[in-house]
């Protein structure tokens, strides 16, 4: 089996201090290091996390959201996230942790959602 690969690109988003962070990959023990990597350079006041290329989430990525979530909550950062596919908001609700998130259908509604 071939390592897996998480690609993230980041870029303004629509408002300003909105930074929009689109992830292609799963994201996975693999790929857990590259996200936290990521999330930790930025300094904006909101983040949205992209997760309409995410095929998946396993348990080390469940633990980087939480991660990214207690880390943003103590540097009083808005974290948001988009997209997010059934198997991932699953993982989510048997886990009991879905409403630490800020959870978004698509994109556009985390871009526009009260700052």
């Amino acid at each position: 089996m071939a390592l897996e690969n998480l690609q993230i690109l980041a870029s303004d988003g629509p408002r300003a201090g909105q930074r929009i962070l689109r992830m292609k990959g799963p994201l996975s023990i693999h790929t857990v290091f590259e996200f936290q990597n990521q999330v930790r350079l930025e300094t904006s006041s909101s983040v949205i996390l992209d997760f309409s290329g995410v095929p998946y989430v396993d348990s080390a990525g469940l633990g980087a959201l939480v991660g990214a979530h207690l880390s943003a909550q103590k540097s009083a950062r808005k974290l948001l996230f988009a997209a997010m596919n059934a198997q991932a908001i699953t993982l989510l609700e048997m886990t009991r942790i879905r409403s630490l998130f800020a959870i978004y259908s698509t994109l556009q509604e985390a871009e526009a959602a009260p700052v």
